[in-house]
């Protein structure tokens, strides 16, 4: 289903390339002396059957029957009473060390045979490992202290348990796709509770009267499932599934029969319970350990298309709220009095330089209008400019696409990897406009080799993320974390790279190259003119990290909630709020970009090609300062591998922004600058 997301983003992007130029986008210039009837003709035409194609195009887009469809792997599925409810179990998780871990790498209860689950390409780099488990229900029916296995602890498994319980790992598991909870009633208000995602291994605490830390193991499971009936067929739903751990040390008379042990701890005989942990279980070489879990099935009001709405509920939405709106009014004020200033002045400006001007008062020209000879002249190192740009152009519409799949729910949390998936598959399609959009900005620049421009782009930043990424896994692969991507998906991830990107950026660069080069509004002169003496705050060094703290300002309050989901293990959803940031931050880093331009021209510097990329590219190096501060204020890794880890993938993250914010500026710049020396008279 992800593939056809490309047919989708293609009809989107479309008219870049079309050779489509409406009159209303073009700026005012001195109408032609003569034209010829048969090209104004020819015009006509041409413009006439654009329009038929688009209109042709979208009738049989919105003709197309509609029929109603779940999306895969989400339709509701129907339980009657006694059917059997499979319990899957996932990874171990910790927030202190970041390195998940399979459910069966601890000395755990197992079924007869572990079947791994089907994991798409997004489950198996977040490192899920998918299995099923010997807990299992039958519907509607309610188990107490059910016996799951009986083991002894040596000092291998008694060192691994420890461990674990350091580290506070979490076990995660799976019922009907609803990952399990554990319900923590939250202090500030009455009957309300907060849910936390899996529950520990086990806690560390000491008894009455010592001062020894002792390790004890969750080992009974008190489940609740909680279900929505179908008055009419008596079939059921499940909407929740929650869990209460507790330590116990079960003791049982006579010899171990297996699951029909009667136990003294808890019996359902004697409707004995368990509901605290006072006799808990110690983790102890030579101890024996009876696993055992209790299950119970509550009838719900909340529907099943509702059923995730109370795991995605966070504690702190109120702040959450009034942070995004915040922040929405600051950049939009911001951003208004930027487009007045910079609207009195270009027009005052242009104004003046339009005017019949003396012999004596053209040569008195200051400001802008003095470069006009060397503004367009193409920048040292031209060749990487281009490949950035197209690499920016490449993110952008990525994030462009999952943004708007993502709106319109297609990546909820259910979908467990989609999210990861729909990002990595649309950054190889996307591959095609980076390819036209650097051999396009090569070829204004006059350059010939565009093979060579088309294989930097296909190769600079992949091969980056992928150096890195490499790295980072053999350390995880070093430390025996099912977080390690496999040599299978590392070969898929290759053949994304090699086997489709690479030849789309090709296609696209061609496809770009063929184009009419972009004429510049002025000529430019063969001799560079000396630029002046600038002012302290005209440093190239100053401006660009002045540049990047309004964009970095836009986004800092969401990127906090986006780095909890992603390092304390909770889930993300508000994407309405996240595309309206990433339209505030398109909006700041072109204005901030075009009013420091707008300076440095004024100030007879004409240097502004790399300026522009590097003015809004260097919020990326605040958000990596903002990664590392939150990494010690946040965050209590402590291990050197985890700190290796989480740096690693915020330096990718980091760079991504880079290229992302870096495109926006520079574009924003372009396009302002053309504007400016094509609407005044240059003699």
């Amino acid at each position: 289903s992800i593939f056809s997301l490309f047919p989708c983003a293609l009809l989107f992007f479309l008219p870049s390339f079309l050779p489509f130029d409406p009159p209303y986008l073009r700026f005012p210039s001195p109408p032609p002396h003569r034209r010829s009837r048969s090209s104004s003709a020819a015009m006509a035409r041409a413009s006439l059957a654009r329009g038929l194609l688009w209109i042709s195009v979208l009738a049989s887009v919105f003709s197309l029957p509609a029929r109603s469809f779940y999306l895969p792997g989400v339709a509701p599925e129907d339980f009657h009473t006694g059917d059997e409810l499979k319990v899957k179990v996932n990874k171990l998780t910790s927030t202190k060390t970041q390195l998940p871990y399979s459910f069966y790498s601890l000395p755990l209860c197992r079924p007869g045979k572990i079947v791994d689950s089907t994991e798409n390409l997004g489950e198996v780099l977040r490192g899920d490992r998918i299995e099923n488990s010997p807990y299992v229900f039958k519907m509607r029916e309610p188990q107490m202290c059910k016996i799951v296995c009986h083991t002894k602890l040596n000092e291998k498994t008694t060192k691994a348990f420890k461990e674990k319980i350091d580290d506070e790992y979490r076990v995660n598991m799976i019922l009907d796709n609803l990952p399990l909870v554990v319900p923590i009633p939250r202090l500030d208000q009455e009957n309300s509770v907060v849910y936390q995602q899996g529950f520990h291994v086990g806690l560390k605490g000491q008894y009455a009267g010592t001062k020894d830390q002792k390790h004890f193991i969750h080992n009974h499971l008190s489940f609740t499932v909680k279900y929505h009936k179908d008055l009419q067929t008596d079939s059921a739903r499940i909407v929740g599934f929650e869990v209460k751990p507790y330590s116990v040390k079960h003791e049982y008379e006579g010899e171990w029969k297996g699951e029909n042990t009667r136990l003294t701890t808890c019996d359902p005989h004697a409707k004995r319970a368990v509901t605290s942990s006072e006799t808990p279980q110690e983790v102890e070489n030579k101890q024996d350990i009876i696993f055992t879990y209790d299950v119970e099935f509550k009838e719900s009001d909340v529907k099943w298309a509702s059923r995730w709405d109370t795991y995605l509920l966070m504690a702190d939405d109120q702040i959450h709220w009034f942070s995004i709106v915040n922040s929405l009014m600051i950049v939009l004020f911001l951003s208004g009095m930027v487009a007045m200033i910079m609207l009195r002045t270009l027009y005052r400006d242009i104004s003046k330089y339009n005017q019949l001007e003396t012999q004596e008062e053209a040569q008195e020209e200051t400001g802008w209008k003095l470069v006009h000879g060397d503004v367009f002249r193409p920048p040292s190192n031209s060749d990487w400019l281009c490949v950035y740009v197209g690499t920016g152009v490449q993110f952008f519409g990525m994030l462009l696409v999952t943004m708007i799949f993502a709106v319109l729910g297609f990546l909820s949390p259910s979908n467990r990897g989609g999210l990861m998936t729909a990002m990595l598959l649309l950054f190889v399609f996307m591959g095609l406009f980076a390819g036209y959009a650097a051999t396009r900005l090569f070829k204004m620049f006059k350059g010939t080799e565009w093979k060579k421009i088309a294989l930097k782009t296909a190769f600079m930043f992949p091969a980056t993320v992928f150096v890195v990424f490499f790295i980072l896994n053999a350390l995880i692969w070093g430390e025996k974390s099912s977080g390690a991507v496999p040599f299978g998906t590392m070969f898929a991830l290759v053949f994304l790279w090699f086997g489709i990107s690479v030849p789309l950026v090709f296609v696209g660069g061609y496809l770009g190259f063929k184009k009419p080069a972009i004429e510049d509004p002025v000529k430019t002169n063969k001799i560079p003119r000396q630029i002046p003496e600038q002012a302290w705050y005209m440093n190239p060094a100053f401006s660009i990290l002045i540049g990047g703290i309004l964009p970095f300002g836009a986004v800092f309050i969401e990127l906090f909630f986006i780095l909890t989901s992603i390092w304390l293990h909770q889930f993300y959803y508000i994407f309405g709020f996240l595309f309206i940031v990433f339209v505030i931050l398109i909006i700041t880093c072109a204005e901030i970009t075009v009013v420091l331009c707008y300076f440095q021209l004024c100030s007879e510097d004409y240097l502004w090609w790399w300026r522009s990329y590097l003015t809004a590219g260097s919020s990326a190096l605040y958000l990596f300062l903002y990664a590392a501060f939150y990494f010690f204020t946040k965050l209590e890794i402590t291990k050197p591998v985890s700190g290796i880890l989480y740096f690693g993938y915020m330096l990718i993250g980091s760079y991504g922004f880079f290229v992302l914010t870096g495109t926006i500026g520079f574009y924003a710049c372009f396009w302002f600058t053309r504007l400016i020396y094509s609407s005044v008279k240059i003699d």
